[in-house]
């Protein structure tokens, strides 16, 4: 995942090390020559022995190549700044969080004292994963959120048709039985065709009960009884779909509050696509906005290359990340890690 992303920062990781680099060579300040009167004034030198004048000679020499410090300006790192603002604009994260980013970068580099033998990109590198985790956010544990939380925990799962939200739910449920909990799914998406079977076929392939009405039902009274299942024979989770929603189909949204009522989700999580780069940004913010969401999952992130959705979308509106669809099996669900992404573009760093 996010392979252009890593390349471009890895570019951009060397242009600031080498605008460092490039500081700490520049010969140092002289202090200006004393005044004659005070050269003819002072007092002949004493001859010490050898011993000590080589000493004195290595402190000195020390102080000033070894222990010297530099202090990092803005000019000089001018270029390389705008180098990274255009490798993170670029790669499809949005521009509030390219700023927070070179804020971030500048802010801890900027006039930061650097020893002439401490490594450049050691300090780039720790610069830059700072400032990468702190758009990215903490991330949502799932497992021990449901470990914590009195159950059947309840997660309603919302989003955009086609970004594979049906799918995801089958994923987590499979990902979550794995774990050792019990699962129910309830069938919601009770308008589009072929959506209650679609979920009864990976109910199916993952042995996990499921809760169904015909098709144009409503979906609160699905999700109601998928409620009641679960309490009655002591589920651990209850994974519910719904029909895909935009924010402007006021129809859909006014269902969505109901199932909200009757169901009462411990969790709203949103879906959307990683490769839909800053659409997804500005449909997740909005969706936030009119409906609400605990947490986020990014689908096809497999194919994400430039990988700016997944920055961008936990900084813009808030939320934490909880999972990454990797692909197309049921194990292809990845719980997200902060850390883990930054260090996948970070590269060996």
């Amino acid at each position: 995942m996010f392979g252009g992303l890593r390349e471009r920062l890895q570019s951009a990781r060397a242009l600031l090390s080498g605008s460092i680099e490039a500081a700490a060579a520049a010969p140092p300040s002289e202090k200006p020559d004393a005044p004659a009167a005070s050269r003819s004034a002072a007092p002949e030198p004493q001859v010490r022995p050898p011993a000590k004048k080589t000493a004195t000679f290595a402190s000195k020499v020390r102080t000033f190549v070894i222990d010297r410090e530099l202090i990092i300006t803005e000019k000089e790192l001018a270029d390389a700044l705008y180098e990274l603002e255009m490798t993170l604009l670029e790669s499809d994260v949005a521009l509030p969080v390219t700023d927070a980013i070179i804020a971030h970068v500048k802010k801890d580099l900027v006039g930061k004292h650097r020893r002439i033998g401490q490594s450049v990109d050691s300090l780039v590198v720790s610069t830059l994963r700072s400032a990468l985790l702190g758009v990215l956010g903490e991330g949502f544990d799932l497992i021990t959120y449901i470990k914590n939380h009195e159950r059947p925990v309840k997660i309603l799962f919302t989003g955009v048709n086609g970004t594979g939200k049906t799918t995801t739910v089958a994923k987590v449920g499979d990902f979550l039985k794995k774990q050792g909990f019990t699962v129910v799914i309830g069938a919601g998406d009770t308008y589009r065709a072929g959506a209650i079977e679609q979920i009864e076929v990976h109910a199916e392939r993952t042995g996990i009960k499921i809760i169904q009405h015909q098709q144009g039902a409503d979906p609160s009274a699905v999700l109601f009884d998928a409620v009641q299942y679960a309490v009655s024979h002591k589920m651990d989770v209850i994974l519910a779909d719904t029909a895909g929603r935009f924010h402007t189909k006021a129809n859909l949204m006014s269902q969505l509050e109901k199932i909200r009522r009757v169901m009462k989700p411990d969790l709203v999580v949103y879906v959307d696509e990683a490769i839909a780069g800053n659409d997804a940004v500005v449909r997740a913010a909005e969706f936030d906005r009119t409906v609400g969401a605990d947490a986020v999952v990014l689908t096809k992130a497999d194919m994400d290359s430039r990988g700016g959705a997944a920055i961008s979308i936990a900084h813009t509106i808030g939320k934490p990340l909880m999972f990454l669809g990797t692909g197309q099996g049921y194990d292809d669900i990845v719980p997200f890690s902060p850390e883990a992404v930054v260090e996948e573009l970070l590269g060996d760093a």
